[in-house]
Protein backbone atom coordinates (compact mmCIF):
# COMPACT_ATOMS: atom_id res chain seq x y z
CA UNK A 1 0.00 0.00 0.00
CA UNK A 2 1.33 3.28 -0.82
CA UNK A 3 0.87 6.25 1.83
CA UNK A 4 1.69 9.60 2.26
CA UNK A 5 3.15 11.12 5.89
CA UNK A 6 -0.03 12.64 6.17
CA UNK A 7 -1.71 9.05 5.68
CA UNK A 8 -4.14 10.37 3.19
CA UNK A 9 -4.09 9.14 -0.35
CA UNK A 10 -1.30 10.96 -2.68
CA UNK A 11 -2.54 12.11 -5.88
CA UNK A 12 -2.08 11.61 -9.55
CA UNK A 13 -2.94 13.90 -12.24
CA UNK A 14 -2.37 11.85 -15.34
CA UNK A 15 -2.46 13.98 -18.71
CA UNK A 16 -3.13 12.92 -22.00
CA UNK A 17 -2.58 15.32 -25.55
CA UNK A 18 -4.90 13.68 -28.00
CA UNK A 19 -4.72 14.96 -31.78
CA UNK A 20 -6.48 13.31 -34.46
CA UNK A 21 -6.56 10.25 -32.55
CA UNK A 22 -9.85 10.09 -29.80
CA UNK A 23 -10.29 6.13 -30.42
CA UNK A 24 -7.24 5.51 -28.71
CA UNK A 25 -7.49 8.12 -26.72
CA UNK A 26 -10.70 6.55 -24.77
CA UNK A 27 -8.56 3.08 -25.14
CA UNK A 28 -6.21 4.84 -23.20
CA UNK A 29 -8.65 6.41 -20.31
CA UNK A 30 -10.19 2.74 -20.08
CA UNK A 31 -6.51 1.42 -18.79
CA UNK A 32 -6.09 4.37 -16.60
CA UNK A 33 -9.73 3.83 -15.10
CA UNK A 34 -8.78 0.18 -14.05
CA UNK A 35 -5.71 2.31 -12.03
CA UNK A 36 -8.13 3.78 -10.03
CA UNK A 37 -8.33 1.38 -7.12
CA UNK A 38 -5.00 1.30 -6.15
CA UNK A 39 -4.27 1.63 -2.54
CA UNK A 40 -3.15 5.30 -1.14
CA UNK A 41 -3.40 6.67 -4.62
CA UNK A 42 -6.27 8.87 -5.78
CA UNK A 43 -5.78 9.32 -9.51
CA UNK A 44 -7.88 12.22 -12.08
CA UNK A 45 -7.12 13.01 -15.72
CA UNK A 46 -6.77 15.84 -18.01
CA UNK A 47 -7.52 15.13 -21.49
CA UNK A 48 -6.67 18.04 -23.91
CA UNK A 49 -7.46 18.16 -27.50
CA UNK A 50 -4.76 20.06 -29.24
CA UNK A 51 -6.70 21.23 -31.64
CA UNK A 52 -7.87 18.56 -33.84
CA UNK A 53 -11.56 18.10 -33.68
CA UNK A 54 -11.12 15.23 -31.12
CA UNK A 55 -13.25 17.22 -28.37
CA UNK A 56 -16.99 15.95 -29.62
CA UNK A 57 -16.43 12.32 -29.90
CA UNK A 58 -14.02 12.40 -26.77
CA UNK A 59 -16.50 14.49 -25.13
CA UNK A 60 -19.35 11.80 -25.60
CA UNK A 61 -17.37 8.51 -24.48
CA UNK A 62 -16.54 10.49 -21.18
CA UNK A 63 -20.09 10.67 -20.82
CA UNK A 64 -20.99 7.46 -22.14
CA UNK A 65 -18.62 5.88 -19.71
CA UNK A 66 -19.53 7.97 -17.02
CA UNK A 67 -16.03 9.22 -16.22
CA UNK A 68 -16.77 12.53 -15.61
CA UNK A 69 -16.22 12.51 -12.30
CA UNK A 70 -12.39 12.15 -12.50
CA UNK A 71 -11.62 13.34 -16.31
CA UNK A 72 -11.29 17.06 -17.17
CA UNK A 73 -11.25 17.87 -21.35
CA UNK A 74 -10.23 20.81 -22.04
CA UNK A 75 -9.64 21.98 -26.02
CA UNK A 76 -6.50 24.18 -26.98
CA UNK A 77 -7.36 27.27 -28.76
CA UNK A 78 -4.29 26.05 -31.31
CA UNK A 79 -2.09 23.30 -31.49
CA UNK A 80 0.48 24.42 -30.26
CA UNK A 81 2.77 21.30 -30.38
CA UNK A 82 2.73 18.69 -27.79
CA UNK A 83 4.72 20.77 -25.06
CA UNK A 84 2.46 23.66 -25.38
CA UNK A 85 -0.84 20.51 -24.75
CA UNK A 86 0.65 18.66 -21.95
CA UNK A 87 1.61 22.17 -20.47
CA UNK A 88 -1.88 22.96 -20.77
CA UNK A 89 -3.25 19.83 -19.29
CA UNK A 90 -0.06 20.54 -16.36
CA UNK A 91 -1.75 23.68 -15.71
CA UNK A 92 -5.43 22.52 -15.32
CA UNK A 93 -4.26 19.85 -12.96
CA UNK A 94 -2.56 22.58 -11.01
CA UNK A 95 -5.22 25.33 -10.92
CA UNK A 96 -7.05 23.51 -7.66
CA UNK A 97 -5.15 21.47 -5.16
CA UNK A 98 -1.78 20.86 -6.90
CA UNK A 99 -1.49 16.96 -7.67
CA UNK A 100 1.69 15.13 -5.76
CA UNK A 101 2.98 14.04 -9.33
CA UNK A 102 1.63 14.30 -12.64
CA UNK A 103 1.82 11.09 -14.74
CA UNK A 104 2.58 12.16 -19.26
CA UNK A 105 0.65 9.59 -20.78
CA UNK A 106 0.65 8.83 -24.05
CA UNK A 107 -2.47 8.68 -26.13
CA UNK A 108 -1.69 5.42 -27.90
CA UNK A 109 -0.58 3.73 -25.09
CA UNK A 110 -2.40 1.77 -22.30
CA UNK A 111 -1.00 1.15 -18.98
CA UNK A 112 -0.52 -2.25 -17.55
CA UNK A 113 -1.66 -3.24 -14.13
CA UNK A 114 -0.20 -1.38 -11.26
CA UNK A 115 1.96 0.43 -13.64
CA UNK A 116 1.30 3.54 -12.02
CA UNK A 117 1.34 2.29 -8.50
CA UNK A 118 4.84 1.27 -9.44
CA UNK A 119 5.83 4.47 -10.22
CA UNK A 120 4.37 6.31 -7.22
CA UNK A 121 5.79 3.89 -4.77
CA UNK A 122 9.19 4.03 -6.36
CA UNK A 123 9.50 8.18 -6.44
CA UNK A 124 7.69 7.65 -2.85
CA UNK A 125 10.87 5.89 -1.73
CA UNK A 126 13.55 7.59 -3.65
CA UNK A 127 13.53 11.14 -2.71
CA UNK A 128 16.37 12.64 -4.91
CA UNK A 129 14.33 10.74 -8.12
CA UNK A 130 12.35 13.50 -9.62
CA UNK A 131 11.09 11.32 -12.34
CA UNK A 132 10.63 8.20 -13.10
CA UNK A 133 9.45 6.03 -16.51
CA UNK A 134 8.21 2.62 -17.63
CA UNK A 135 9.87 -0.28 -19.70
CA UNK A 136 7.17 -0.60 -23.07
CA UNK A 137 5.51 -3.52 -25.39
CA UNK A 138 4.62 -3.04 -28.51
CA UNK A 139 1.05 -4.08 -29.64
CA UNK A 140 2.33 -7.24 -30.02
CA UNK A 141 3.73 -8.16 -26.42
CA UNK A 142 6.96 -7.90 -27.41
CA UNK A 143 9.40 -5.73 -25.30
CA UNK A 144 10.47 -2.29 -26.26
CA UNK A 145 13.12 -1.63 -22.91
CA UNK A 146 14.69 1.09 -24.16
CA UNK A 147 16.08 4.42 -21.89
CA UNK A 148 18.66 6.93 -23.59
CA UNK A 149 21.50 8.81 -23.03
CA UNK A 150 21.84 12.38 -23.68
CA UNK A 151 22.85 13.21 -27.02
CA UNK A 152 26.06 14.97 -28.40
CA UNK A 153 28.58 15.25 -29.97
CA UNK A 154 30.19 11.74 -30.81
CA UNK A 155 26.43 10.11 -30.78
CA UNK A 156 25.60 12.56 -33.48
CA UNK A 157 29.08 10.92 -35.24
CA UNK A 158 28.17 6.88 -34.59
CA UNK A 159 24.91 7.24 -35.26
CA UNK A 160 25.48 9.15 -38.60
CA UNK A 161 28.45 6.51 -39.37
CA UNK A 162 26.86 3.19 -38.44
CA UNK A 163 29.59 1.48 -39.16
CA UNK A 164 29.71 -1.40 -37.09
CA UNK A 165 33.45 -1.81 -35.29
CA UNK A 166 33.36 1.87 -34.42
CA UNK A 167 29.80 1.75 -33.26
CA UNK A 168 30.56 -0.92 -30.94
CA UNK A 169 33.93 1.36 -29.90
CA UNK A 170 31.98 4.45 -29.37
CA UNK A 171 28.40 2.70 -27.40
CA UNK A 172 28.65 3.91 -24.19
CA UNK A 173 27.90 7.08 -26.18
CA UNK A 174 24.96 5.66 -28.40
CA UNK A 175 21.58 7.74 -27.22
CA UNK A 176 19.24 4.43 -27.29
CA UNK A 177 20.31 1.78 -24.24
CA UNK A 178 18.60 -1.57 -24.42
CA UNK A 179 17.57 -1.88 -20.63
CA UNK A 180 17.30 -5.19 -18.82
CA UNK A 181 15.16 -5.82 -15.53
CA UNK A 182 16.70 -4.09 -12.97
CA UNK A 183 15.74 -0.25 -11.59
CA UNK A 184 18.34 2.51 -13.29
CA UNK A 185 19.23 5.70 -12.90
CA UNK A 186 19.64 6.88 -16.47
CA UNK A 187 19.87 10.17 -18.70
CA UNK A 188 16.25 10.56 -20.05
CA UNK A 189 13.10 8.49 -20.49
CA UNK A 190 10.35 8.34 -23.19
CA UNK A 191 7.66 10.85 -22.30
CA UNK A 192 4.97 8.37 -23.32
CA UNK A 193 5.16 7.47 -19.87
CA UNK A 194 6.61 10.02 -17.85
CA UNK A 195 5.48 10.68 -13.36
CA UNK A 196 7.24 13.74 -12.17
CA UNK A 197 7.49 15.12 -8.90
CA UNK A 198 5.50 17.97 -8.15
CA UNK A 199 8.77 19.92 -6.71
CA UNK A 200 10.41 19.67 -10.07
CA UNK A 201 7.66 21.58 -11.45
CA UNK A 202 8.17 23.62 -8.73
CA UNK A 203 11.66 24.09 -9.26
CA UNK A 204 12.07 24.28 -13.34
CA UNK A 205 8.10 24.76 -14.26
CA UNK A 206 7.01 22.42 -16.75
CA UNK A 207 7.81 21.44 -20.98
CA UNK A 208 9.48 24.08 -23.04
CA UNK A 209 7.07 24.97 -25.18
CA UNK A 210 9.57 25.87 -28.05
CA UNK A 211 10.19 22.65 -29.15
CA UNK A 212 6.61 21.67 -31.05
CA UNK A 213 7.51 18.07 -31.09
CA UNK A 214 10.67 15.89 -30.44
CA UNK A 215 13.44 16.65 -27.46
CA UNK A 216 11.11 18.04 -25.11
CA UNK A 217 11.93 15.01 -22.82
CA UNK A 218 15.08 14.87 -23.55
CA UNK A 219 15.31 18.83 -21.88
CA UNK A 220 13.00 18.49 -19.82
CA UNK A 221 15.48 15.45 -17.98
CA UNK A 222 18.49 17.85 -18.51
CA UNK A 223 17.04 20.74 -17.09
CA UNK A 224 15.68 18.97 -14.24
CA UNK A 225 19.17 16.95 -13.67
CA UNK A 226 20.46 20.53 -13.54
CA UNK A 227 18.42 21.33 -10.62
CA UNK A 228 19.50 18.27 -8.50
CA UNK A 229 16.14 15.75 -9.87
CA UNK A 230 17.15 12.36 -11.26
CA UNK A 231 15.70 10.61 -13.88
CA UNK A 232 14.86 6.40 -13.21
CA UNK A 233 13.62 3.59 -15.61
CA UNK A 234 11.39 1.51 -13.89
CA UNK A 235 10.99 -1.71 -15.49
CA UNK A 236 8.35 -3.12 -13.10
CA UNK A 237 6.16 -0.38 -14.26
CA UNK A 238 4.55 -1.73 -17.74
CA UNK A 239 2.93 0.03 -19.95
CA UNK A 240 1.86 -1.19 -23.77
CA UNK A 241 2.80 1.42 -26.71
CA UNK A 242 1.25 1.16 -30.15
CA UNK A 243 4.63 3.53 -31.53
CA UNK A 244 3.94 5.84 -33.99
CA UNK A 245 0.38 5.86 -33.86
CA UNK A 246 0.41 9.69 -32.49
CA UNK A 247 2.75 11.30 -35.15
CA UNK A 248 3.60 8.88 -37.52
CA UNK A 249 7.52 9.79 -37.76
CA UNK A 250 8.34 6.97 -35.99
CA UNK A 251 6.35 4.22 -38.26
CA UNK A 252 8.62 2.43 -39.76
CA UNK A 253 6.41 -0.26 -41.59
CA UNK A 254 6.78 1.52 -44.78
CA UNK A 255 10.59 2.40 -44.87
CA UNK A 256 12.26 5.58 -43.59
CA UNK A 257 10.42 8.39 -43.68
CA UNK A 258 11.35 12.23 -44.37
CA UNK A 259 11.40 14.15 -40.96
CA UNK A 260 9.56 16.83 -40.66
CA UNK A 261 10.95 20.45 -40.59
CA UNK A 262 10.11 20.36 -36.54
CA UNK A 263 12.58 18.07 -35.62
CA UNK A 264 15.20 19.69 -37.20
CA UNK A 265 13.87 22.42 -35.52
CA UNK A 266 14.18 21.02 -32.12
CA UNK A 267 17.07 18.93 -32.49
CA UNK A 268 18.94 22.28 -33.15
CA UNK A 269 17.39 24.31 -29.87
CA UNK A 270 18.38 21.24 -27.85
CA UNK A 271 22.26 21.13 -29.09
CA UNK A 272 22.37 25.35 -29.14
CA UNK A 273 21.02 25.18 -25.33
CA UNK A 274 22.41 22.64 -23.84
CA UNK A 275 25.98 23.42 -25.20
CA UNK A 276 26.12 26.84 -27.03
CA UNK A 277 26.04 28.27 -30.88
CA UNK A 278 29.99 27.34 -31.10
CA UNK A 279 29.94 23.39 -29.78
CA UNK A 280 25.78 23.42 -31.22
CA UNK A 281 27.87 23.77 -35.43
CA UNK A 282 30.82 21.46 -34.56
CA UNK A 283 27.99 18.77 -33.72
CA UNK A 284 26.07 19.46 -36.91
CA UNK A 285 29.12 19.50 -39.04
CA UNK A 286 30.52 16.45 -37.29
CA UNK A 287 26.79 15.27 -38.33
CA UNK A 288 26.77 16.54 -41.92
CA UNK A 289 30.09 14.28 -42.47
CA UNK A 290 28.86 11.32 -40.83
CA UNK A 291 25.67 11.36 -42.64
CA UNK A 292 27.76 12.16 -46.07
CA UNK A 293 29.75 9.36 -46.03
CA UNK A 294 27.05 6.50 -44.36
CA UNK A 295 25.17 7.76 -47.61
CA UNK A 296 28.30 7.48 -50.14
CA UNK A 297 28.60 3.53 -48.29
CA UNK A 298 24.92 3.23 -49.23
CA UNK A 299 25.18 4.05 -52.75
CA UNK A 300 27.83 1.67 -53.13
CA UNK A 301 26.05 -1.02 -51.88
CA UNK A 302 23.20 -0.14 -53.37
CA UNK A 303 21.11 0.21 -50.10
CA UNK A 304 20.08 3.73 -50.49
CA UNK A 305 16.51 2.69 -49.79
CA UNK A 306 17.51 2.49 -46.40
CA UNK A 307 18.24 6.20 -45.78
CA UNK A 308 15.94 8.97 -44.61
CA UNK A 309 15.03 10.92 -47.17
CA UNK A 310 16.57 14.47 -48.08
CA UNK A 311 18.29 14.19 -44.17
CA UNK A 312 21.44 15.79 -45.26
CA UNK A 313 19.79 18.75 -47.11
CA UNK A 314 17.38 18.63 -44.54
CA UNK A 315 19.65 19.24 -41.67
CA UNK A 316 22.05 21.38 -43.69
CA UNK A 317 18.48 23.90 -44.18
CA UNK A 318 17.61 23.59 -40.50
CA UNK A 319 21.33 23.96 -39.02
CA UNK A 320 22.80 26.11 -36.21
CA UNK A 321 25.55 26.86 -39.01
CA UNK A 322 23.65 29.38 -40.48
CA UNK A 323 23.31 33.19 -38.56
CA UNK A 324 19.19 33.04 -39.14
CA UNK A 325 18.87 29.73 -37.40
CA UNK A 326 20.38 31.22 -34.06
CA UNK A 327 17.63 32.92 -32.84
CA UNK A 328 17.47 31.12 -29.78
CA UNK A 329 14.27 32.22 -27.49
CA UNK A 330 13.61 31.81 -23.60
CA UNK A 331 12.34 28.76 -21.92
CA UNK A 332 8.47 29.20 -22.57
CA UNK A 333 6.57 26.88 -20.51
CA UNK A 334 3.59 26.80 -17.65
CA UNK A 335 5.52 27.43 -13.77
CA UNK A 336 3.33 27.28 -10.60
CA UNK A 337 2.86 29.77 -8.56
CA UNK A 338 3.60 29.45 -5.07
Amino acid sequence: MIQSDAESPLTVAVVIVSYKCAALTIECLRSVQQERTTPGVQIRAVVVDNASGDYPAIAREIDAAGWASWVTLIQAPSNGGFAYGNNLGIECAFSGDAPDYVYLLNPDAQVRAAAIGTLVRFLEAHSEAGIAGSSFENLDGSDWPIAFRFPGLVSELTSGLKIGPLTRLLQRWEVAMIMGNVTSQVDWICGASMLIRRAVFNAIGALDENYFLYFEETDFCRRAREAGFATWYVPESRVMHIMGQSTNVTDLSGGPKRLPGYWYESRRRYFAVTFGVGYAIAIDLVAVAAHSLAWAKRIILRRSHTQVPHFIRDLLRHSIIWGGNRELPAVRNFRPQG
